[in-house]
């Protein structure tokens, strides 16, 4: 016959306090992934960025003349010739948060 050995089991206390540890471990954890993902979403600037170069390839090739305004999606973008020198000043501010994107490039 088989002896069965005593085996050493934890109590209701100790179950419920690693219980809590691993649900407040998850919380944090999810809480640092959803800031991360909502930042990446909101500093997302690729589709702005791409609309300025495609501003400046218009103007290198003579399709566009300066002073040039456009507004895209929440965007104002002014483009104009810089003060006393031979470069031209793109500039792009967001309307909702403020931020600009400047570019500066030379006259041809």
């Amino acid at each position: 016959m088989v002896v069965l050995k005593k085996m050493n089991a934890s109590t209701l206390m100790e179950t419920l306090i690693a219980t809590v540890l691993v649900m407040v471990i998850f919380m944090v954890a999810s809480l640092i992934l959803n800031n991360m993902f909502s930042n990446s979403i909101k500093n997302n600037r690729r589709a702005i960025t791409s609309k300025i170069n495609a501003i400046e390839y218009l103007y290198i090739n003579d399709k566009i003349t300066l002073p040039y305004q456009d507004d895209y999606e929440d965007w104002m973008i002014t483009m104009e010739p810089l003060k006393n020198t031979s470069k031209i000043g793109l500039k792009a501010t967001n309307e909702v948060t403020g931020k600009t994107i400047e570019k500066i490039f030379y006259k041809r």
